[in-house]
């Protein structure tokens, strides 16, 4: 096997014919064959390209609805017959195989139909089959046979042509026959993950797939190096966001973000304006208000000092009034459905302050997976997507919750799911005024977000925390009464929690004694 081969013959078959006619003008420049099939020959054809139908070569018409046209041994002979194997070489001369030194093919668009909403058949109809053979094919003889799966590579490999004299280098051979092989396993993991939601249960066999978004500068530290694949959903967040400025975001900085919007997004827009900041993927504020800016401002007021140099997510509009406040401190991300033009223009100035718009909100109904990677295995488990409503609170104390109560230990229960374990909120009038986050224990959970919550009204010259007279969310069950004991000393009223200890009792008892109402959701929302 030579490093540099000749590339005389070229089979395109494409469903996506972004730049095809200049690549396909490129190749018949330098001499290239061009066979094809369908509508990607046809497309050729209209640019004046001269064009050999597949159907010609093999003999066979396009049949059964175009799901046979390329499944045949002229054409998988000519892509892997072994160019320096004398009984390949005879085997293509005794039954009129030519070679083909170049696939291009880039799969029937399956991900777009599902993502549609398509019909089960319809989506049936767009599955690839001899797309990925002919791909497979091709990059296993990368020693003398070149594959293109994307529309990024054309440039490049037109310039290795006209570089070498019509041939192509071993190196780029192999790195594109990589690329093939990630590009039909991404497309097999999105066909046997669509056809898993389909069928119901859990699959003996689960892969996860993706295309490179993002070579990064490195991952949580300096030494790890790290990228940002796509797994090519059009679900509104930060993998489809649109960066309006700033340098390019950092792997601690996607991660944090992602957190953020998908807390934001349980706050409909329609309730009015929500706004959470993070912090290393916890929320250290979170608040609604009458206006985007008042709801900033609140969540701000939960911890301040957290907030500096954190992630801001908005449920609706950035407007100019939000922007001037967000730029009183340094800020790494903001995120919001939209921005209005005065508020970029503000945000212009800030130069390492990075702006994302997604569009729209996250659908935080609907399940997705959430996998894991452990020691020689994956975890894989739903996206968290449990809610409660006012109907399913059980009231196991004697006093029952005020009505404004009731609608704060809610909004806790929303933050809590977003909230390391073990977590703590507490929340007063539609914000967070201590956040516990991250603790091996439940109580020491409660003393901390107790705790930042003094420190808070110190600083900005309260009287009083405004932890007096809030309501507490935790994650889990009590398992002792002293963790219900510490908020009612911070100044909580009521408590919402999952309930199920063994101890249930002694924590209902300590929380009649102290004259707290206290509601059990019969849900709990861990969150490692």
């Amino acid at each position: 096997m030579a490093d540099l081969y000749p590339v005389k013959r070229a089979l395109l078959s494409v469903s996506d014919k972004t730049g095809l006619v200049d690549f396909g003008k490129s190749l018949a420049a330098a001499g290239v064959e061009l066979l094809s099939t369908g509508g990607t020959a046809k497309a050729l054809r209209e640019a004046g390209l001269e064009v050999k139908d597949v159907a010609e070569v093999t003999g066979f018409p396009e049949m059964m609805d175009g799901r046979v046209k390329t499944l045949h041994p002229v054409v998988h002979g000519g892509l892997l017959a072994l160019r320096d194997d004398a009984g390949h070489v005879a085997s293509m001369d005794e039954h009129g195989i030519g070679g083909i030194d170049l696939v291009v093919v880039n799969l029937y668009p399956f991900e777009e139909t599902v993502a549609k909403g398509a019909e089960y058949a319809e989506v049936i109809e767009n599955i690839d089959i001899g797309g990925p053979a002919m791909i497979r094919s091709a990059a296993k003889n990368h020693g003398f046979v070149s594959v293109i799966v994307d529309v990024e590579d054309y440039a490049p490999y037109i310039a290795e042509l006209e570089a070498n004299s019509g041939q192509t280098t071993y190196a780029l051979r192999q790195k594109l026959a990589q690329t093939a092989y990630a590009r039909t396993a991404a497309y097999d993991t999105a066909v046997s993950t669509w056809m898993a939601d389909a069928v119901g249960g859990t699959p003996r066999r689960r892969t996860f797939g993706g295309t490179l978004t993002q070579t990064l500068r490195y991952g949580e530290n300096p030494h790890q190096s790290a990228a940002f694949y796509s797994d090519g959903s059009s679900r509104a967040g930060v993998a489809t966001a649109k960066q309006h400025q700033g340098k390019e975001l950092s792997y601690n900085n996607i991660n944090d973000t992602d957190a953020a919007f998908e807390l934001v997004s349980e706050f409909d827009p329609a309730n009015g304006p929500a706004v959470a900041i993070i912090k290393h993927a916890n929320p250290c504020g979170v608040a609604t208000g009458a206006t985007m800016a008042e709801a900033y401002t609140r969540a701000f007021d939960c911890d301040r000092t957290s907030a500096f140099g954190g992630i801001i997510a908005l449920n609706q509009t950035l407007d100019l009034p939000t922007a001037e406040a967000i730029s009183e401190i340094f800020t790494e991300v903001v995120i919001a459905p939209n921005a209005d033009a005065d508020a970029i223009e503000l945000f212009q100035k800030k130069k390492n302050l990075r702006l994302l718009t997604t569009g729209g909100l996250a659908d935080t109904r609907v399940a997705r997976l959430a996998p894991r990677q452990v020691a020689g295995g994956w975890l894989v488990q739903d996206r968290d997507i449990g809610r409660i409503s006012m109907d399913d609170l059980k009231v196991v104390t004697k006093r029952q919750p005020t009505e404004q109560e009731m609608s704060d230990m809610l909004f806790a229960w929303t933050v809590a799911k977003h909230v390391k374990s073990n977590a703590i909120i507490y929340v007063k009038d539609g914000a967070t005024v201590g956040v516990g986050a991250g603790q091996m224990s439940r109580v020491d959970s409660t003393r901390i977000a107790a705790r930042k919550a003094v420190d808070m009204a110190e600083a900005m010259g309260l009287p009083a925390p405004l932890t007096q007279g809030s309501v507490v969310a935790s994650d889990a069950f009590f398992p002792f009464a002293d963790g219900l004991v510490t908020a009612a000393e911070a100044g909580a009223t009521a408590l919402i929690q999952p309930g199920g200890s063994m101890r249930d009792d002694e924590v209902i008892a300590a929380a009649d004694e102290a004259g707290l109402a206290m509601v059990f959701t019969g849900m709990r929302h861990f969150r490692h």
